[in-house]
Parts: C-alpha cells; structure tokens; sequence
C-alpha cells in the first residue's frame, strides 16, 4: 500500500472518535451522522443488522443507517458483512468502530496468511475458507478478514467461500447463543470455515485414491495430476495449518477476557475438528508424496522395459541382417565365376579345356562351402 494511502488510513482512524459516555435510549432521536462519516452505499454492503439479546431488531441498506442505530440503542450488536467494499466504505468503518490501520490495510490489500491480531479490544482474524469444485475437480479458495469488538463484528470477504448467509441464519435460529455476543459469532464463522473443510477433504481423498488407481494403470497423464494436486494440498495446508495457532491464542485469552464457559467449549470443539483436519492435510501430502515416488519408479521400469524390447528387436533385426548378409557372400562366390568365364573372350584357355566346366563348377562349390563354414564358425548362419 502506498505511503499516501497508509496516512490516508491513519488519519480517517483516529481515536476517540466515538462517544464514551453511555449511548442515549432507543427513545430519543439519533445524533445526526456527519457528512464525512457517509460511506457510499455500494453492492458490497451484503448485510448490515442490529441485534439486541440474540434477536434481529433492524435491517439497513447503508452503513450510516447502521451507525446511527448502534449509537441509539444502549446494549446492541452491530453485524456488518462487506464483500470486496471499495476503500472509502472500508475507511469509514474503520473510523466508526475505530479500527487499527495495519489491520484495515491488510482487508484492504487481501491475500494474507490466516492469523490472529490483537489491537486493544478488538479481534482481526484472517480466515482461509475451501470449497470443492466438483465439475473442475480443484479446490477454490477464498479469504475472510473479520473485525470482532465489544459490540460489532464486521466481516470483509474476498472470494466465494464461506457462505455467511448460513452462518447468520444459523446464529438467528440460536437466539440463546447469539446473545453472548460477538464472541459467539466469531465462533460461528469458525465453525462454518472449518465445516467447510470436510467436502474439501473428501474431494481431495477421491482425487488421491484415483491417482492410485491411475498410477498402476500406467496412465502417461498420471504425472501432472499428481502434481496440480500437490499444490492444491500444499495450498490447503497453508489454509488449515494456522488455525490452530489462532485457536490456541484464543484460548489463552480466555480467562483474560472473562469469555462465556460455553463458548470455551463451542471453540474447543472448534479447535478438534480442525485439528482433524490438519492432519487429514499433512496425510494427503505424504501420500501424495509417496504416490509421486513409487509414479517415477514404475515411469523407471517402464522405460527400462521399453528400453530392453528395442534392444533386443534391434539385436534380432542384426541377426537378420547378418544372415541375408553371408547368405549373399556365399551367392556372390559363383556368380562371380559364372560372370567371368561368361564373357567368352578367345583367349581365354579355359574355355577349350576339357575339364573347364568341371573346374568352374567345382571352384564356385569350394568357394561356397568354405564361405557357408566361416560363417557357420562364427554363428553368422
């Protein structure tokens, strides 16, 4: 981010920006909302409630309409989900509830590692969700930054996954957990990201058992699947493996915090589920790993096989032609003789001799017999 931009966040977050003394009673009428304090009321808004004891009071199309109502009624829970916001709806969040500048730049920004941050009284977690594209047969990613403070959580999503419709519907049919606070939707959205692992894991434990199958059918393709596959599961480890370190720093602030007994255990089980998942992961790497070895032997024993059939067809194709070639020498040897004394010059004294064609004849069967046997001797025939 640019140094013009990063004044830009310091300045619209400033301090004490919002009233310290006890907000008025829903009865009396809103403080007016100031010009510069007016976000574009853009597609990103997805959602943005009031919520008072787990239940829904309000609904609003902007976000000044939310940032007034919070500031009316004393004991609400402001939930806002943004999706892909342009940076001056980020910019006037951020002055609202007083958002740190590093963490507002990384929403900004995205493509951050998952994480957890602490500034003052309020939670930034970085979320890595999964989804698995059957038809595609690859794993989409996206990224959730969330804002959890003492009474607002504020979500940014870049990407499709998770689907946080399901998360709220699921918080507003459980009234009883969602008046615990903000603390208990963080822990919804936790559950719903690490929820949607399990069809990511079982659509990459079919992957993986499909390349075994293809690896020892001798698939010539077999390679660059495995190998789109490794970075798949090298990316889904990258996504899994840091909530458990975000877990567990959530766990230690516990006590800390004062945090709801029963919300230590919702997260707990969390932090199992995930665990779970993380090695499900780290095994589909070693497999993957294992699969890509035993790949390049058989690949090896393949060749080696390849390798030994062209040598051997090369070693008969010599026989072969070691046979034609003595068996033309052996022809050669009376055609030759048959070729010189068929010119029939005059003065050729073989030609009168009694005992010429006997002669003739005799030489081309000396000289055959002796080629066969040469041959023969050193296995030619």
């Amino acid at each position: 981010m640019s140094e013009r931009r990063l004044r830009a966040l310091r300045a619209f977050t400033k301090p004490a920006k919002r009233p310290a003394e006890p907000r008025p009673d829903a009865g009396q009428p809103a403080p007016a909302v100031s010009a510069g304090r007016q976000p574009p009321n853009g597609n990103s808004v997805v959602t943005a409630a009031i919520y008072h004891d787990g239940v829904r009071t309000s609904t609003h199309d902007s976000l000044a309409e939310t940032f007034g109502k919070l500031r009316e009624a004393e004991g609400g829970m402001a939930w806002i989900g943004l999706h892909r916001p342009t940076e001056a709806e980020l910019l006037s969040v951020a002055e609202e509830f007083d958002l740190h500048p590093l963490a507002v730049e990384d929403a900004l920004e995205a493509h951050q590692r998952p994480k957890l941050e602490r500034y003052g009284d309020t939670l930034f977690v970085v979320l890595r969700a999964a989804r698995y594209l059957d038809a595609a047969e690859e794993v989409d990613f996206g990224e959730l930054h969330v804002f959890v403070g003492p009474d607002f959580v504020i979500t940014v999503r870049h990407g499709a996954a998770p689907d946080l419709a399901a998360v709220r519907r699921r918080m507003e049919d459980s009234p009883d957990l969602l008046k615990r606070g903000p603390e208990a939707v963080l822990y919804a959205i936790l559950d719903a990201v690490v929820d949607g692992y399990a069809p990511v894991v079982a659509g990459v434990e079919n992957d993986v058992d499909e390349i075994e199958t293809e690896v020892f059918s001798g698939d010539p393709k077999v390679s660059r699947r495995i190998y789109e596959l490794s970075r798949e599961v090298v990316e889904f480890a990258r996504a899994t493996r840091p909530l458990t370190r975000i877990l567990e720093g959530l766990s230690a602030g516990f006590e800390k915090y004062g945090i709801d007994e029963e919300l230590r255990r919702y997260l707990r089980d969390v932090a199992d589920h995930a665990t779970h998942v993380t090695e499900r992961v780290d095994g589909f790497r070693l497999a993957l790993q294992d699969i890509l070895a035993v790949n390049a032997t058989l690949v090896s024993q393949q060749q080696n096989e390849e390798m030994k059939q062209l040598a051997q067809a090369g070693h008969a194709q010599n026989e072969e032609i070691k046979k034609i070639s003595a068996w033309a020498a052996i022809l050669f040897a009376p055609t030759l003789v048959g070729t010189i004394y068929g010119m029939n010059f005059e003065t050729m004294p073989e030609l009168g001799w009694v005992l010429g064609y006997p002669f003739a004849v005799a030489l081309m069967a000396i000289v055959c017999l002796s080629l066969y046997v040469i041959f023969k001797r050193r296995d030619w025939l």
